[in-house]
């Protein structure tokens, strides 16, 4: 597993936990980092959507709205987490190609969601890639950032 891979499987637990307790980033870093294992992880990558993400959270939140089917508020805590993380992957970061976005996040939802979580993550996440990429992004068209 890559770094990266490692930096937003990790990344995904500490906006978990951000989310369920409403503690500052600031409190949940340094804990975080002593309790997890911080070998093979993008450490960067890390802080920077554990600093971003939630400073975006209303931002990112809104974009993905419209391609949910229920309250943002209603979604699983694990799918919240994830679906911030993509939005803010295909919408800051377009040196990461989309189909990884889309790879990404349809693993971490087969790990850590429920059983059919990466059902919901894989079709939000298509149609936010279409309209935040501007691409052809089927999981095996081969979509591209621009």
């Amino acid at each position: 597993m890559s770094s990266r891979h490692n930096g937003r499987r990790a990344a995904l637990q500490a906006l978990y936990q951000w989310d369920l307790t409403n503690q500052d980033v600031d409190q949940i870093e340094p804990s975080f980092k002593q309790i997890h294992d911080m070998q093979n992880i993008d450490r960067k990558y890390l802080r920077e959507i554990m600093r971003e993400v939630p400073r975006l959270k209303k931002e990112l939140e809104s974009t993905i709205t419209p391609f949910i089917d229920r309250e943002f508020d209603k979604l699983d805590p694990v799918e919240r987490a994830i679906l911030r993380i993509g939005t803010y992957e295909l919408q800051y970061r377009r040196d990461v190609p989309t189909k990884v976005v889309l790879n990404e996040m349809i693993e971490l939802a087969k790990v850590f969601g429920s059983e059919h979580s990466y059902k919901f993550i894989n079709g939000v996440m298509d149609k936010l890639a279409g309209a935040l990429r501007k691409s052809p992004v089927g999981r095996n068209s081969g979509g591209q950032s621009s």
